[in-house]
């Protein structure tokens, strides 16, 4: 019984080693391209958060090289990004100023994967924007927006914007006190407007044509409010003035900089509301 034990150890001490010489490889071919080449080539099949997430690293790369950006799309709807995914999320990426280039993955030669950021041995429950820090050793100033050029609707000027998942809700949080509001819009997923509706009667809909249009939406509103979801993603990429509703069990997501605040109780979350419309 015991040299099977000893053995089983042996055999991880084994693996974690080979694993570690994988990783230790990758990283240091990633930082040797960063450093020499004068043209990059980023490839990303994650979820669309994630995508965002990446692009403070991509930015503050691009300073020194030209930098692409290509997207691998997948056929099924539960693994991470669809081609109607790819079509929303294409004029956003196309409209930053330090993305040279666009593209779907089709086979094309790729300088840095940002999906390895998954192989990584670290705690995921920090800060996930910070993941690509970790996978390139290129630390941004988060404080500062990274994305970039965004027009805004001046119709949505003096409005609340809100996304929330039907994902990762803070159940002790209740919305009913929006409803005095006036021009409040929900434009996320039709059936997470209908969910919320149930506590703000007046809640508006709109349906964002793509990711472009839903960030000028954010960027001109007097306060985004969401949970942990896409929508969230780009507020902060944004640094629009949001609150976050942060999930008890899952803090995978953090304000960074001035105008964003995250809140666990529902008295913090009204108090935050008064005080920045």
């Amino acid at each position: 019984m015991l040299s099977i034990i000893s053995k089983f150890q042996n055999n991880k001490k084994k693996h974690i080693k080979e694993l570690n010489k994988k990783i230790i490889n990758n990283i240091n071919n990633i930082s040797n391209k960063i450093e020499k080449k004068r043209n990059i080539t980023f490839l990303h099949s994650g979820h669309l958060g994630d995508i965002i997430n990446s692009l403070p690293v991509v930015k503050e790369i691009s300073k020194k090289v030209k930098c692409n950006f290509l997207i691998k799309t997948h056929s099924s709807k539960n693994i991470n990004l669809t081609k109607d995914a790819f079509n929303k999320i294409y004029p956003l990426l196309k409209s930053q100023p330090y993305i040279s280039k666009v593209d779907q993955y089709q086979g094309q030669k790729i300088d840095i994967n940002l999906d390895f950021f998954r192989e990584l041995p670290i705690n995921f429950n920090v800060d996930s924007v910070r993941w690509y820090s970790h996978l390139t050793g290129v630390f941004p100033d988060l404080n500062k927006p990274y994305l970039l050029n965004i027009k805004k609707k001046y119709e949505y000027k003096n409005s609340i914007i809100i996304i929330r998942s039907l994902r990762r809700q803070n159940k002790n949080i209740n919305f009913n006190f929006l409803k005095k509001n006036r021009k409040i819009f929900f434009i996320g997923l039709y059936p997470e407007y209908l969910d919320l509706k149930k506590q703000i009667k007046n809640l508006n809909f709109y349906n964002c044509k793509n990711f472009l249009e839903m960030a000028e939406i954010i960027n001109s509103c007097k306060l985004f409010i969401g949970n942990l979801s896409f929508g969230y993603t780009i507020a902060e990429a944004l640094k629009v003035p949001r609150l976050l509703e942060s999930y008890l069990d899952f803090p995978l997501v953090y304000p960074n900089g001035k105008k964003g605040y995250e809140f666990y109780f529902q008295r913090h979350f009204e108090k935050k509301v008064k005080e920045m419309i």
